[in-house]
């Protein structure tokens, strides 16, 4: 038996559940990949037979019912706005500091949700075996450490990443400026990064960037990939394909994810297919990049922008697609492309981060920003109704077999255990 970095794993006469608190300093599942690791490992460990308090500032998760919540109140100023501010909050040195972040343009929320934690657990700390902090890297993370609270953190990817792809694609030096300003946190996560003792990422890609980005040994960095819950993503029975509906589920302003690429694309396709759909899952912001580029190729009546919708529609829409595409300059493990696989949907990915670990030979591969080389595999594919099945299939089965959530929950477990050993070794 072997752990999950391939050392062996922890032989234990009778091993007893475990208290684990899981932080994440904003875990709302339709903010991003991370909520939904929230959600997903807290239910999968709960399912092991663990107990789990997910500890989060908001915007809130939604979380299993077995699975306890305990809230972190912010200022949350990017849904509030700085016009939230009352006299009461200067009472708390962690909501002035994000007030001031906000209003310089800077990004506290990583930095003041670890003060809040910190505090919270000086308390109950106690009534957990071991804290899982969900990649705040704050300088509280290393405030828990001392405690000798045993402390793990995920890394899901080097913010790095985003700071070098956002920063080519900014047109003006005060667009940079406010780039810049707003990675400014990063500055405290290189720094803590270095201090902290046990690191689990979700791909080795992950893992090399980071050992690269933050000046790391691989070999320290453990690896549980993520996972899909393939009990809710899942073909669904008497849902007839559109063979003209292409599907994506990226943020649209964010040039990590590589919509401007699938937008190119569409258009050149659509030449060859008038009536190919393209549905998102995203939801750009008005008057932004996005928006301005589909006017700009004359798709305003063809895309079909789609958000806040339930896990059950996203399911019901994978059921109706042809092909999902996955556009991503980079992608620390590639959530989309694993939850598309899930449902039977055969996928056209590009090679951006850890995806050729998550598609390997179950979908198409191409190079990242390259407009030509997504145009050729989706025109393929919508002329090979059969490669579409046959891919379906077998991303269906690839992730089933080494992508589901109780596989990374034993991953994780097994981890735990390590952790634990060696810190009471």
């Amino acid at each position: 038996m072997t752990g999950v970095s391939g050392a062996p794993a922890l032989a234990v006469a009778v091993e007893q559940p475990l208290r684990i608190a899981l932080l994440g300093y904003r875990s709302q599942p339709h903010g991003g990949g991370q909520g939904v690791y929230m959600r997903y490992l807290s239910k999968a460990l709960v399912d092991a037979g663990h107990t789990v308090d997910v500890i989060s500032g908001p915007p809130y998760p939604h979380l299993d019912p077995r699975v306890r919540l305990i809230t972190l109140p912010s200022l949350d100023l990017f849904e509030n706005g700085l016009g939230s501010l009352r006299p009461h909050h200067l009472k708390s040195l962690s909501n002035i500091i994000e007030w001031l972040s906000q209003l310089t343009g800077g990004f506290a929320e990583p930095l003041t949700f670890g003060r809040r934690a910190a505090k919270y657990l000086r308390q109950h700390g106690h009534n957990y075996d071991l804290i899982h902090d969900n990649q705040s890297l704050s300088y509280g993370m290393l405030e828990i450490q001392d405690m000798g609270l045993p402390l793990v953190t995920t890394v899901h990817h080097p913010i790095t990443s985003d700071l070098r792809i956002a920063l080519a694609a900014a047109r003006t030096w005060k667009e940079r400026m406010f780039i810049r300003r707003w990675h400014s946190f990063l500055k405290m996560q290189k720094k803590v990064i270095k201090q902290l003792r046990h690191i689990v990422t979700v791909s080795d890609c992950s893992r090399q960037d980071i050992a690269r980005d933050f000046g790391l040994q691989p070999a320290g960095i453990s690896l549980a990939h993520n996972g899909i819950d393939i009990d809710v993503f899942k073909p669904v029975p008497g849902v007839e394909r559109n063979p003209r509906r292409l599907m994506a589920t990226c943020s649209a302003d964010a040039p990590l994810k590589g919509l401007r690429y699938l937008l190119h694309a569409y258009a050149r396709l659509l030449k060859r297919y008038p009536d190919l759909e393209l549905l998102l899952v995203s939801k750009p912001n008005p008057g932004g990049k996005t928006e301005r580029l589909v006017q700009q190729l004359g798709l305003a009546d063809k895309v079909r922008f789609v958000n806040g919708i339930s896990t059950e529609q996203m399911v019901q829409y994978y059921a109706e697609a042809a092909i999902a595409v996955v556009p991503s300059v980079y992608e620390g493990f590639g959530l989309p492309a694993g939850e598309a696989m899930a449902c039977g949907v055969p996928v056209v990915s590009t090679d951006g981060g850890a995806l050729p670990e998550v598609v390997g030979d179950a979908g198409v591969i191409v190079p990242a920003k390259n407009v030509d080389a997504l145009v050729g595999a989706i025109d393929a594919l919508l002329r090979d109704p059969q490669r579409r099945a046959e891919l379906g299939a077998r991303g269906k089965q690839r992730i089933e077999k080494n992508f589901c959530w109780q596989v990374c929950a034993r991953q994780m477990t097994a981890y735990y255990r390590q952790v634990l050993a060696n810190e009471n070794g």
